[in-house]
């Protein structure tokens, strides 16, 4: 035997020995995903062994979370409160959209300890020029406190414009956090951060790594994009920041999202969710209690609103929880835009369900690829809801990014979360969730106006697609639970 033939018969017991180990270790739950990692290290032995040292991490949640401070700061009092009237079943709505639908706020509260406010004010943004405008304008204005979290800070000239402008306000004695995600935000360097940290403002990344410009842990990444001023005004939503989000990308031009901006109550739970993320990136857990950051807000409106996170550390996949109560809620009309389209199974059911019961289910993606293999395997997914009736559209102005739900024009979900496996199991998210006729209207026109910049794919046209296209896409769609 000579020395090629060996090597090649140990690779081989190694990679069968590893499949082993993928299989039978007992924090992989999912089925789906092990079929796909299995398929992977079978077929491509060596890269397949680097992929999933990248990707497949699956430490330890005791090694992973040091969650020290889980209890809601501030809010103990109310939440314990509101479950104590939910499970009595004496709690007072102050809106009949929010009545209307008591079970889903039950779920969320009494599981995610999503607290319902019913006194807020929301503005919404699909464009990433008023959208920035109207936060450096609150941030201009702000006299105490200024929280920033994002997935994506770029070292361009719109994220130098924010550093700029908090490193002002910082050096004007307002207490600045920067939060960002070391993966997604890992063109940061120490000397772009040093005026701000000098100013006397505060930053911190999330999962850092050791090595620089070398992340292993691709998995468990922070995706949350939150602002939080003086306690009062909130920001949550699907634009990161750099200059792409401002439409001046010439790989992506116009940058569709959309992000909300909130007044009311619902910012105490904003304000909750940034500083139990500062606290686990943190090595010194600084940020308490203290009256300026939950300051008492007067009543801006009537729209009922939870704030409800997910990620690895929860048991349940909250969000995509909340989107199949939804789904399953729908009685005339689903709009979904999303830059990703891979549903696990229990989503996929629930829409073709509705659409199959005379729900009319829209759903628009982009026309074009930021990411091959995700790209295709969407489209895989597309596929199968155009046999249900499904209205498909591929916006064809730009880039849709935005993150939204809304059922019967009463309700609606801005946030982060994609309707991927990656946003209900892996990363760290956070959504809006509204129960507001005109909040849900105003979005769901939002959707009909970018129909008018975008293309209906019909049954038609998707069944002419070429065998290759068709070969990429069951590739993709095999390895979409690990995407």
């Amino acid at each position: 035997m000579n020395i090629t033939s060996w090597m090649l018969g140990i690779i081989i017991l190694l990679n069968i020995l590893f499949a082993f180990i993928v299989i039978f270790q007992g924090r992989r739950k999912d089925i789906g995903s092990t079929w796909a990692w299995l398929m992977v290290l079978l077929l491509i032995p060596i890269v397949g062994f680097v992929l999933y040292i990248f990707f497949a991490q699956n430490f330890k949640r005791s090694r992973l979370f040091y969650w020290d401070d889980i209890k809601k700061r501030g809010l103990d009092q109310g939440l314990k409160s509101q479950v104590s009237q939910f499970r009595a079943q004496q709690f007072q709505f102050r809106n009949s959209t929010s009545a209307e639908y008591g079970d889903l706020i039950t779920m969320n509260l009494l599981n995610n300890q999503a607290v319902l406010t019913e006194d807020n004010q929301v503005e919404v943004y699909t464009d990433g020029k008023e959208k920035f405008a109207a936060l450096f304008r609150d941030i201009e204005q702000a006299t105490e406190s200024i929280h920033v979290q994002y997935y994506i800070i770029q070292k361009d000239n719109l994220g130098r414009e924010l550093l700029d402008l908090l490193t002002k306000k910082a050096r004007e004695g307002v207490m600045v956090r920067v939060l960002y995600d070391d993966l997604g935000s890992r063109s940061l360097t120490k000397k772009f951060l040093s005026n701000l940290r000098a100013a006397g403002g505060q930053v911190e990344a999330f999962f850092p790594s050791k090595f620089r410009l070398i992340n292993l842990r691709l998995n468990y990444r922070n995706h949350r994009k939150l602002v939080i001023i003086d306690g009062r005004i909130g920001y949550v939503g699907g634009f990161n920041v750099g200059d792409e989000y401002l439409g001046l990308s010439s790989k992506f031009g116009y940058w569709r999202d959309t992000h909300l901006r909130i007044e009311g109550a619902a910012v105490y739970s904003i304000q909750t969710r940034f500083i139990l993320d500062w606290n686990q990136a943190s090595e010194h857990h600084d940020i308490t209690y203290v009256p300026s950051l939950f300051p008492p807000i007067p009543s801006k409106g009537e729209k009922g609103i939870q704030i409800v996170s997910s990620g690895p550390e929860s048991e349940y996949e909250h969000i995509k929880n909340t989107y199949l109560k939804m789904i399953t809620s729908a009685r005339s009309s689903i709009y979904i835009q999303t830059p990703y389209f891979i549903p696990d199974s229990s989503v996929l059911d629930a829409l073709r369900i509705a659409a199959l019961s005379g729900v009319e289910v829209n759903i628009m993606i982009p026309d074009k690829p930021d990411h091959m293999f995700v790209y295709w395997a969407t489209l895989s997914y597309i596929g199968e809801m155009l046999k249900t009736g499904t209205n498909v559209y591929l916006y064809s102005n730009g880039f849709v990014h935005a993150k939204t739900l809304v059922v019967d024009e009463r309700i609606a979900s801005v946030g982060t979360a994609n309707f991927d496996f990656r946003s209900f199991k892996l990363n760290f998210e956070v959504n809006a969730f509204v129960y507001d006729e005109g909040t849900a209207q105003q979005l769901s026109h939002a959707f009909q106006e970018d129909i008018n910049v975008s293309e209906l794919l019909t049954l038609e046209k998707y069944q002419q697609r070429s065998r290759w296209v068709r070969v990429k896409e069951s590739i993709s769609r095999l390895l979409s639970p690990i995407l």
